[in-house]
């Protein structure tokens, strides 16, 4: 019997258009370096790249961990993994590699340090994902997300923008308040910083040891 779970639909930004996703979302990236710095990495260790896309953290995530650590992405979408293979190839990343499949069944076939969940509002929401990803971290591991969220409901003009701004990337709202809300039930130590007139966030924590 095949037991395949069946791929909810990906929004458009993650298929016909990922060769322009690099230039799409090209003023996100300080967003995305802030979320990576939060990371406590250190030189040899393995990282997640969680919804990795076409791998614009990568680079960033194997400055830290140096040409001895390892970073394996994970990306549902076959057409962002195309892209970002073609990124790691052309950059000789030989410790960089992207599995590609879905955050609730991907196996990467190793206990990682750390893992970042970086501007994938959708994986944050599915409590399957979550689990099946930190299943696959060693006790004490850190994790980082990061993201956009919804601003105080008095900021009328901010929220109203930000949904413009998010909607080719996110499939539902939902939880968009606090996106980090069932990550937290993973992990102790958790700190949220919010940024951007709280239209943006980095949540850190560790995986109980």
């Amino acid at each position: 019997m095949n037991t395949t779970r069946p791929s909810a639909p990906r929004q458009p930004a993650y298929d016909e258009h990922a060769r322009s996703y690099e230039r799409d979302t090209a003023a996100f990236q300080p967003y995305r370096r802030a979320v990576v710095e939060a990371l406590p990495l250190q030189s040899g260790q393995v990282v997640l790249d969680v919804g990795c896309g076409t791998g614009l953290c990568c680079g960033l995530l194997r400055d830290k961990v140096g040409p001895r650590g390892g970073v394996v992405g994970i990306e549902e979408s076959p057409e962002m993994a195309a892209v970002a293979r073609e990124h790691i190839a052309g950059e000789r990343w030989d410790n960089v590699t992207v599995v590609q499949a879905p955050a609730e069944d991907a196996e990467v076939g190793l206990t990682a340090d750390a893992a970042v969940f970086c501007a994938v509002h959708d994986i944050l929401q599915s409590p399957d994902a979550l689990r099946n990803i930190v299943t696959t971290l060693r006790p004490g591991a850190w994790v980082v997300a990061g993201g956009g969220k919804w601003a105080a409901p008095m900021m009328v003009a901010l929220n109203s923008m930000l949904s413009m701004l998010h909607a080719p990337y996110v499939r539902s709202f939902s939880g968009f308040d606090r996106p980090w809300r069932h990550l937290e039930q993973f992990v102790e130590e958790v700190q949220v910083q919010e940024m951007a007139f709280g239209s943006g966030y980095v949540m850190t924590g560790r995986i109980p040891a």
